[in-house]
This record gives structure tokens, sequence and C-alpha cells, in this order.
């Protein structure tokens, strides 16, 4: 009876230890993307490459002009108007900028010209566009809105042009600065010269109006403690 108890016992942790002993894993197959996945995905890829293809044909066959990747800075590459000119551009531009996107759509600029008096067509307003769109993508940027201004600057708008009437009415004198009315080269180096010292003038200038402000907020401050020193003694 021992013994055939001491067997059962044995073969019960044989059969457990078995059990325990782990069984190796199926060999799994590579997932195969679904037929209508892989569709997809090629025609995603097919869809990119096209547009790719058609826009660089355009700007090969002079329909788009390629998208400059360089920072623009109008002070820089607008040296004919001051700074505070360039200020007000830039508030004007942002003022009809209602979307916030850095960009003057076409129902943006047909509000403006609404709002300062001259009413466009929808053809009248792309027109507009159009003239100064130097990237074909039928808006206006912050350097194609300067352009409208250089551009009426150097005369050469037509008086009853859409643009010609938005310089004129947007309240921005651009009539008399510039180097782009210059008769002849050496005057326009002079105008130029002249220009770039104005500009410093302008920056030192702000910077002392900033300091002003600096040095008036220390004495509101110190003259608020002395006040409230005596209230409190």
């Amino acid at each position: 009876m021992a013994s055939e108890e001491l067997a059962r016992k044995l073969q019960s942790r044989l059969t457990t230890s078995q059990e325990a002993e782990p069984r190796p894993e199926r060999e799994q197959s590579p997932v195969r993307p679904k037929p209508q996945e892989a569709e997809a995905a090629c025609g995603d890829s097919s869809s990119e490459l096209s547009a790719k293809l058609t826009r660089r044909q355009d700007i090969n066959e002079g329909n788009a002009a390629p998208r400059l990747t360089r920072i623009f800075n109008p002070y820089t590459e607008f040296k004919e108007f001051s700074r505070k000119q360039i200020k007000d551009m830039e508030m004007m531009f942002k003022q009809y900028d209602t979307g916030k996107d850095g960009f003057i759509d076409l129902m943006e600029l047909k509000l403006m010209m609404e709002k300062l008096g001259a009413p466009q067509t929808h053809l009248g307003l792309k027109n507009m566009i159009r003239e100064v769109d130097e990237d074909f993508d039928g808006k206006l940027s912050f350097r194609e809105f300067l352009l409208i201004f250089r551009r009426a600057a150097a005369g050469e708008l037509q008086e009853e042009s859409g643009l010609m009437a938005l310089a004129r009415l947007s309240e921005i004198n651009v009539s008399t600065e510039g180097v782009m009315g210059a008769k002849d080269f050496f005057e326009a180096k002079m105008q130029a010269l002249s220009l770039g010292s104005k500009f410093e003038a302008e920056i030192l200038e702000e910077k002392e109006e900033r300091k002003r402000q600096e040095v008036e907020k220390k004495q509101r401050q110190a003259a608020f403690k002395q006040l409230q020193s005596a209230f409190c003694s």
C-alpha cells in the first residue's frame, strides 16, 4: 500500500511539472495591410506627388511663384518708408485681418474698401489682389500690402484703380517719402543716406521715450511708497 501511494505522488508531481513547462509559441506571421488600406496609402502619396509636380510645372511656366523661405523684415526691405509709416500700415493691416491668419482675403478686402468709402465689385476686388499677389495664393500678405503703398508712392498705380483708392483713403501719407521719385542716381543716393540717418534717429527717439517712461514709473512708485509710509506712521 505504501508503495502504491508513493507511486501516485510521483505521478502527480510529474504531471504538475509537465503542465508548468512553457509551450513554444507559434511563429506569428507578419501582419499584412488590408487591400483597402494599401490602396488608400498609395492614393495619398500619388496625389501629393501629383500636386508637387503640378506646382513645379506652374512655376516653370511662370503661372506661380516659388514660395519664399527667407524671413521678411519690412524695415529693411521697405527703406523708403519711415518706421512710423510701416507701423501705421501694419496697424491697418491687422485691423482688417479679421481672421487673424496673417492675410487679407477677398471678403476682408471687400469689407476694408466698404469702410474706406470706395466699395468695389467682386471682379474689381480680384483684380486688386492679382495686381500685387506675387505668390498667386489669392490673398494679401503684409508684404504684398506694403507693395500697394510702394507703387502708390512711385506713381505706378492708375488713378481710377482700386489700389490707388485704398492708398489714397488710408490716411497714410507716402507721397513725400522715399527715393522712388528721385530724378537721378546721385539724388537717390543722398535721399537713401538721409533716410538711413532718419531711421537711426527714430530708433534712438523710441529708446529715449522708453527710458523716460521708466523714470516716470519709478518716480510714481517712490511717491506712492512715501505717501503710504506717511499714512502708516
